[in-house]
């Protein structure tokens, strides 16, 4: 079910930073409290391998996002003493030290339950031991929220484990959605910040066609 236009769900997670610190973060409501943007990326496991390239690409983006008013989370269902275990591991041993922005510990799989971005797997009888046995993984896929300063979901993508994210798309959609707030204009196909957008009107998007599109 998509959750596009909805409030993010109000629940608190246990959090983990490059400190050691481990807190409670509600998403929705640092959004709201703090007047930002929120992007949130679940990633599958700690100590994996597309998962660290994505998580130091938003690490080397941090700069731009906070230019743009917006939190940077990360997300998965490790516990918050892996998190901090992974936080403390060296580059070159696979680990992301160095990554400051909060990583949320949700073992108990209440928030990626309720945005519906669990790997469940399937249930299988085993005769030998009389038991049902689960298959396949317990993980989130890749899933990424962007999230207004009202707590409100204005995009949401999901893919699947070998694939990474385009992190100068989700630049490129919040300047987009930040052009709209602003400015009431709409952003046609590939637009970025600077370029021309649309008044939602016949003759705006006649002209707009006419003078972009071959």
């Amino acid at each position: 079910m998509a959750l596009v236009g909805k409030k993010f769900p109000n629940l608190e997670v246990d959090a983990m930073n490059e400190m050691g610190d481990t807190f409670k973060v509600n998403v929705l409501e640092e959004a709201r409290k703090n007047n930002k943007k929120v992007v949130l990326f679940w990633y599958p496991k700690d100590f994996t391998y597309v998962c660290p390239t994505e998580i130091f690409a938003f690490q080397k983006a941090l700069s731009e996002f906070e230019k743009r008013d917006t939190i940077v989370i990360g997300a998965s269902c490790d516990t918050p003493e892996v998190h901090f275990a992974w936080l403390n591991t060296p580059k070159n041993n696979g680990g992301i030290e160095g990554v400051t922005f909060p990583l949320l510990a949700d073992t108990n799989r209440n928030l990626s339950n309720q945005l519906g971005i669990l790997q469940i797997g399937n249930e299988q009888y085993d005769e030998s031991s009389d038991n049902i046995i689960m298959e396949g993984p317990y993980i989130t896929w890749r899933a990424t929220y962007l999230i207004d300063e009202e707590g409100t979901i204005f995009h949401e993508s999901v893919n699947v484990e070998p694939v990474g994210r385009n992190i100068n798309e989700y630049l490129r959609m919040i300047d987009a959605y930040s052009h709209f707030q602003k400015h009431g204009e709409v952003c046609p196909a590939n637009w970025e910040e600077g370029k021309e957008a649309i008044s939602e009107n016949r003759d705006s998007v006649a002209k707009y066609l006419s003078s972009h599109v071959n």
